[in-house]
């Protein structure tokens, strides 16, 4: 599996791994989920399910590995938040009210404070066009980019 991670990223998956399962192995849906999650990947209960049935019930660091390589082939977070966003615009415009977004942003999921939705609008330079709108696929794309290194 070290072929398709980075060093670092190996290195960070085993402090995760190691912190968060009892006795050097994951035995438990919780313990999956808590340690994928703080990796910042979003399985369902039955991908869970499935990943652990899969390795009998107990989960190695290396059979982690292989999991989070598999289900990182899988999951594409940003094509989905696309999706939704496309969803919700039914005259296909790509564009979303700034007002609105900053709603979504406040309201669900994470429920983010206002100073962290302005954080993430001055990060991802979104400023709303002349009418107040913004491009959502630009936004999309600028917030889940992945974060540089700078070690």
């Amino acid at each position: 599996m070290a072929r398709f991670f980075r060093e670092q990223d190996i290195d960070e998956f085993r402090e995760c791994f190691y912190l968060n399962a009892r006795n050097g192995s994951i035995r438990t849906l919780d313990e999956l989920s808590l340690i994928m999650r703080s990796l910042g990947m979003s399985p369902t209960i039955a991908e869970l399910k499935k990943y652990l049935k899969d390795k009998g019930g107990k989960m190695s660091f290396a059979d982690f590995l292989e999991v989070i390589h598999s289900h990182s082939q899988v999951e594409k977070v940003p094509d989905e938040i696309l999706e939704a966003f496309k969803a919700a615009d039914p005259k296909g415009k790509g564009l979303i009210p700034a007002k609105e977004l900053k709603h979504i942003l406040g309201r669900w999921g994470e429920c983010l404070s206002s100073r962290e939705v302005d954080q993430i609008f001055r990060e991802a330079n979104v400023s709303a066009n002349s009418n107040g709108m913004v491009k959502y696929a630009d936004f999309v794309r600028i917030v889940c980019a992945p974060v540089p290194d700078y070690y």
